[in-house]
C-alpha cells in the first residue's frame, strides 16, 4: 500500500479516519477542551498596540539584563530574546503554561481538532508514498502542550501504526515537558542519568514510547518525520541595518535616565552598534537583496542544516508550520502578552517574543548543498482546504451535537479564513533530493 494513498480520496479517508476516532475515545488520549474561538478571534485580531508604559516594580530578568549590559556593553536581539525566553530560573517558557485562554497566546492545534488530524493524514500519506520504511519516529521541536503530538497520535493508532514508530519531543522547558507528559502518556519515568540522551520517557495507553530531549541534537539519527509547530519563530533573531554597503547590527542597551526618547519609562533602548559585529560579518544576503533591515536567526541555519543532514543521510522528512515571510518584511520583532501586543522591551519575561519565519533564508540555507528539496511556503488555509478539511468539518458537525456546531465552525473557519490565521501562517515542507523524481510523479500533498 505504499503509494495507493495518493490515488485515494482524502474525503473517503476523512470517512474512515471519523468512525475509527469514535470508537477509540472510549480508551485512547485524555480528551482537550477546544477554547471559545469566538473569544479567540476576538483577542488575536485585536489592532490596539499596549506599550505598557505605566511604571512598574522591575522583575529578576529586569535586573539581571541590566546588570549584565552595564558590565559588557548592549546585548545583541538575539541575546536579549534567549534569555527573556530559556534562562533556566526566571525564563518565560521554562516555569508555567503560557498556551491557551488564560495564557498570552493560542496556536492552531488548541483552536480546533481539525488542524492536527489533517497534519497526521498528512504524515501517514507522506509516509507511505515513500514505501512506508520502518521503524520510523516522529520528531516534534517544542511541542507546546502537547496537543497536536496527541491529536497525531490518536490518528496514527487508528492506521494499526502503533508498532512501526516512537515519539521525540525536543524540549527544553521543564513545566512544559511535565504538561506534556500527562497528556499524552499512561505511565512515565525521569532519566537521572547524565549520559542520556533524553530525560524524560514514557509510554501512551496504546503502547507508543515518547522520549524527551532538550536538543536535536540527542534523538537518535533514524528515519524521522520531524513538526514544527510554531517553534522556528521563538528562536532568537539578529537584528541587522544596512550602513552603506556594510551591515550592523541593532543591539539593547539601558535606557539612560536623561533620554529625551519617547519611551524614556522603558527600562531598555534599541541602539545601532558603532561597526559591524561578528553577525553582521557573518550574514550573507542574497545578490537581490533590497532591504536596509531584516532579522536573522542563526540557530534556524544551525538546525534547518542539521534537519537537511540528517533527511539526505538516514532518511526523513520535515513539515514547518509558522507564520512567516519569503524575504519580503523588515520588521516583525515584538510580544504578545494576554492575546494582546507589548512593547518587547518592557517587563522583560512577563510576555512571548517572537518574529516572523523567513522561509526564503530557511529554503536557501536548506537547498544550498543540494541536500534537501523544498515545497512551499503555502498559506494555511490553502493547505487545510487541499487536505480535504471541509470534509472533515461536514463530518465533524454531523456527528456533534447542535449546540456545538457554532464552536465547531468559527474554530475551522479561524483556522482558513485569509483575514485570520489562514494567510498568515503558513506550511513548508523538506524532502531529500534524492526524491525529486519520484515526487514529480507524486505530488507533496497539500503544496500542489
Amino acid at each position: 500500500m505504499s503509494f495507493a494513498i495518493s490515488n485515494v480520496s482524502f474525503k473517503s479517508l476523512a470517512v474512515v479516519l471519523s468512525y475509527n476516532l469514535r470508537l477509540c475515545r472510549k480508551y485512547s488520549y485524555k480528551t482537550v477542551r477546544r477554547p471559545d474561538s469566538a473569544f479567540v478571534s476576538r483577542k488575536l485580531t485585536a489592532p490596539q498596540v499596549e506599550h505598557m508604559e505605566e511604571k512598574q516594580a522591575p522583575n529578576d530578568l529586569t535586573k539581571h539584563l541590566k546588570a549584565k549590559i552595564l558590565a559588557t556593553g548592549p546585548i545583541t536581539v538575539a541575546e536579549y530574546m534567549r534569555e527573556i525566553l530559556t534562562n533556566p530560573l526566571s525564563g518565560y517558557y521554562m516555569n508555567r503554561d503560557v498556551f491557551g485562554r488564560e495564557g498570552d497566546f493560542i496556536t492552531s492545534p488548541e483552536i480546533c481538532q481539525i488542524f492536527g488530524e489533517l497534519v497526521a493524514v498528512w504524515v501517514v500519506s507522506e509516509w507511505r508514498k515513500l514505501g512506508s520504511p520502518t521503524p520510523f519516529q516522529i520528531v516534534e521541536l517544542g511541542p507546546g502542550r502537547g496537543t497536536l503530538a496527541r491529536d497525531v497520535l490518536k490518528v496514527l493508532a487508528q492506521f494499526k501504526l502503533s508498532k512501526e514508530f516512537s515519539i521525540h519531543m525536543v524540549e527544553i522547558s521543564p513545566y512544559l515537558s511535565k504538561v506534556q507528559a500527562q497528556r499524552l502518556c499512561f505511565s512515565t519515568e525521569t532519566i537521572n542519568d547524565e549520559n542520556s540522551t533524553h530525560y524524560l520517557t514514557g509510554k501512551t495507553a496504546s503502547g507508543i514510547n515518547i522520549y524527551w530531549h532538550k536538543r536535536l541534537e540527542d534523538v537518535p539519527r533514524k528515519f524521522s518525520i520531524v513538526l514544527a509547530h510554531e517553534f522556528f519563530d521563538a528562536l532568537p533573531v539578529h537584528k541587522l541595518q544596512r550602513d552603506g554597503k556594510q551591515w550592523k547590527e541593532i543591539l539593547i542597551d539601558v535606557n539612560k535616565a536623561d533620554t529625551t526618547d519617547k519611551n524614556k519609562s522603558l527600562p531598555f533602548r534599541y541602539v545601532i552598534s558603532k561597526a559591524p559585529t561578528p553577525v553582521s560579518h557573518l550574514y550573507q544576503p542574497i545578490p537581490e537583496e533590497t532591504r536596509d533591515s531584516l532579522e536573522y536567526s542563526l540557530d534556524t541555519d544551525r538546525l534547518i542544516s542539521m534537519m537537511s543532514d540528517r533527511f539526505e543521510c538516514e532518511g526523513g522528512i520535515g513539515l514547518i508550520m509558522d507564520y512567516g515571510h519569503f524575504g519580503e518584511k523588515c520588521d516583525t520583532f515584538r510580544a504578545f502578552k494576554k492575546h494582546q501586543l507589548h512593547e518587547p522591551l518592557c517587563a522583560p519575561g512577563t510576555a512571548d517574543l517572537t518574529a516572523d519565519v523567513d522561509f526564503r533564508q530557511i529554503k536557501r540555507i536548506a537547498e544550498e548543498n543540494g541536500k534537501v528539496i523544498c515545497f512551499g511556503p503555502v498559506e494555511q488555509g490553502s493547505f487545510l482546504k487541499k487536505m480535504e478539511g471541509d470534509a472533515r468539518l461536514e463530518q465533524l458537525l454531523s456527528n456533534a451535537l447542535p449546540e456545538n456546531h457554532d464552536i465547531i465552525r468559527s474554530g475551522y473557519k479561524m483556522l482558513t479564513d485569509p483575514n485570520q490565521m489562514g494567510k498568515r501562517f503558513k506550511f513548508f515542507s523538506i524532502f531529500p533530493s534524492v526524491l525529486k523524481e519520484h515526487l514529480e510523479k507524486f505530488p507533496v500533498n497539500g503544496f500542489q
